[in-house]
């Protein structure tokens, strides 16, 4: 990675300076992301409470990306599984032609 610099973003309106290898259009990116879900999350519980919001904003992103995690590990054990049945099936079918 690049050497580390500091990328300003905004979320909520609060600003915070982020210390960072990563690319600027990429962190920004991320806390426009962050943004879109506190907005979402501002709408279906309005408070006054920031860290609050914050807190719930972090749980349902949390929520999406183990749900995500999950799915693509289960996905990646079906194909395992597929390949492995088919590799048997090549070599039933190799044993055969012998």
């Amino acid at each position: 990675m690049g050497e580390p610099r500091i990328v300003q973003i905004e979320v909520h309106g609060q600003k915070y300076p982020i210390r960072t290898e990563l690319d600027s259009r990429y962190v920004e990116e991320l806390a426009r992301f962050v943004e879109s879900r506190m907005a979402l999350a501002a709408k279906a519980s309005p408070s006054s409470d920031s860290v609050g919001l914050a807190i719930l904003t972090a749980l349902n992103i949390t929520d999406e990306y183990f749900r995500t995690r999950s799915h693509l590990s289960t996905n990646s054990g079906t194909l395992a599984e597929r390949a492995a049945a088919l590799e048997r099936m090549v070599d039933q079918a190799l044993a055969l032609a012998e």
